[in-house]
C-alpha cells in the first residue's frame, strides 16, 4: 500500500512540477528527478522523505500535512531550502489542491469556515494569545526595532526593513490626514504601540490604544512612559467591540484579519458610532484578488487561529451597510513578500537564539510559516489593502497629492527628532 501511495504522489509531482527541477528521495530510497518543460533558471531542489507517513500525509492533504512532515523532521531538504522548494511548488500553475483529496479537503473547509472564523470575546482574546503572549524576545530575532509586526512600504528596491516600516508608518499616517494638532485617533490592535507612539510624537495626537495581547500592552504603556508619551498615548486591553467615545480617526493595521467574516458588520458598526462626523479611518490588512476561500490549515492550526484572509467583495458590502464612504482603496502589491523575505533572513540569521528561546521543533514551524507566506504573495493572489473611509466624502482632499505632501511634512519632522521611537531596552 505504501508503495503505491509512494508512486502516486510521484505521478502528482510529476504532473504539477511544469518549471524547475525536484528531485525525490522516497521513504523506501528510491530516487526520481521532475525536470519541468518550462525552464526558470531556478536550481535544482532535492527533498527525502523520512516515512511513508510523510508521503501519505504530503499526498491526501498537501496544504497542512506537508508543513507538518517539515516541523517532525520527517521531510528533509538535502538541497535548496525549505523556502525555495515553497517557491518552486506554490508557483506552479497546478499547485492549488493537486490531489481529489486535497480538493475535497478543501470543499469541507470552506463549509466549516464561519465556525473556525467564530471571534467572540473571549474566544477572540485566547487566539490572540496564542501568537502573541510568546516569548517577546523571539520577535525582536527578526523584526524592526519598533516591532512592526505588519507589511513594510518598500518606497525602492532593497530598502532596509527598518527604513520600509518607517515608511509605512509614515504613509499610513499621510493617509489620515492629520491635518491639525490634538486629533483624538483610536488604534485598533495596537501591537507594540509603535504606530500610536509615531503619531503622537510626529503628529501631536492623542492617541487610544487597544489590543488583546498582556505582552503586547505591558511593552506598549513602558514604551510609552519611556518616550515620555504617556500623557499623549494611553494603551488598553480591550475589545474593539466595547470601544465607546468619539474619536477624529481611526487606524488599524495588521488586526482586521482577526475579526472574522461574521463579525464584519460588527466591526464596521462600531467604526461609524465611534468615527466623528468629520472623522476619517485607515484599514491596513491583509487581503487576496481572488474569490473568497478558506484560511490555510497549517496556518489555522499552528499560527493564526481564527484568523482569515478576506477578499475585498467580502468586506465591502459591510461597509456600505455601515452608512461609512469608501474615499480610497490602495494595493500594496508584493510589499508583504518582500517583508516576509525579510523576516527570514533575519530569522535564520539568528536562528541558533530561537531554538534557545523555543526547540528545534518550533523554529522549523515557524520557518515553514514565513516561508509559505511570503510565496503565497509572491505566486497566489495574496497582497494588502489600504481602504480609507469616512462618514463624509468631503472629510479628505480632491485629489491624492496631499498623501505625498504629508509624508514630504512628517519626513522632516522625523528627521528633526533624529531617531525613530525604539523598543524598551533596546
Amino acid at each position: 500500500m505504501d508503495g503505491l501511495l509512494e508512486r502516486l504522489l510521484e505521478k502528482v509531482l510529476r504532473r504539477v512540477v511544469q518549471r524547475g527541477v525536484l528531485e525525490v528521495t522516497t521513504a523506501s530510497d528510491r530516487n526520481y528527478r521532475i525536470e519541468g518543460p518550462l525552464d526558470d533558471g531556478r536550481p535544482p531542489v532535492r527533498v527525502r522523505f523520512a516515512t511513508a507517513e510523510a508521503e501519505r500525509g504530503t499526498l491526501l492533504d498537501p496544504e497542512l500535512r506537508l508543513g507538518e512532515a517539515y516541523m517532525d523532521g520527517t521531510l528533509v531538504m538535502e538541497k535548496g531550502s525549505i523556502a525555495e522548494l515553497l517557491d518552486l511548488l506554490m508557483a506552479q500553475p497546478g499547485a492549488v489542491n493537486p490531489t481529489f483529496s486535497a480538493g475535497l479537503l478543501y470543499r469541507l473547509r470552506i463549509l466549516g469556515r464561519r465556525i473556525a472564523q467564530f471571534n467572540p470575546r473571549g474566544r477572540a482574546q485566547r487566539n490572540v494569545a496564542h501568537h502573541y503572549d510568546i516569548d517577546g524576545r523571539l520577535y525582536s530575532l527578526f523584526l524592526d526595532a519598533d516591532r512592526q509586526y505588519s507589511c513594510a512600504y518598500f518606497e525602492y528596491p532593497g530598502q532596509r526593513l527598518d527604513d520600509a516600516q518607517l515608511a509605512k508608518k509614515r504613509h499610513v499616517a499621510a493617509k489620515l490626514v492629520m491635518d491639525r494638532a490634538d486629533l483624538a485617533v483610536l488604534d485598533i490592535g495596537s501591537g507594540w504601540g509603535g504606530m500610536g507612539l509615531y503619531l503622537a510624537q510626529m503628529t501631536e495626537a492623542r492617541v487610544t490604544g487597544i489590543t488583546l495581547s498582556e505582552e503586547q500592552l505591558r511593552l506598549s504603556r513602558q514604551r510609552a512612559s519611556d518616550a515620555h508619551l504617556d500623557g499623549r498615548v494611553a494603551f488598553r486591553m480591550q475589545d474593539y467591540r466595547d470601544v465607546e467615545g468619539s474619536f477624529d480617526r481611526i487606524v488599524s493595521v495588521g488586526m482586521f484579519e482577526h475579526v472574522g467574516v461574521d463579525h464584519y458588520a460588527a466591526y464596521f458598526g462600531k467604526v461609524r458610532s465611534v468615527l466623528a462626523e468629520d472623522g476619517v479611518m485607515l484599514l491596513h490588512s491583509i487581503g487576496r484578488s481572488d474569490p473568497p476561500a478558506v484560511t490555510n490549515p497549517f496556518i489555522s492550526r499552528y499560527i493564526f487561529p481564527g484568523g482569515y484572509i478576506p477578499s475585498l467583495s467580502e468586506v465591502l458590502p459591510h461597509i456600505e451597510r455601515a452608512g461609512l464612504v469608501v474615499t480610497d482603496i490602495e494595493l500594496l502589491r508584493l510589499h508583504y513578500a518582500e517583508t516576509l523575505k525579510a523576516w527570514r533572513q533575519r530569522f535564520l540569521a539568528r536562528r541558533d537564539e530561537a531554538v534557545r528561546l523555543t526547540d528545534e521543533r518550533f523554529c522549523r514551524m515557524w520557518e515553514f510559516y514565513l516561508a509559505g507566506a511570503e510565496m503565497g504573495f509572491r505566486h497566489q493572489g495574496l497582497d494588502v489593502f489600504q481602504i480609507q473611509l469616512a462618514r463624509r466624502q468631503e472629510a479628505v482632499p480632491l485629489t491624492r497629492g496631499y498623501i505625498a505632501e504629508a509624508e514630504e511634512r512628517l519626513r522632516g519632522r522625523e528627521e528633526q527628532a533624529r531617531i525613530p521611537l525604539r523598543l524598551a531596552g533596546e
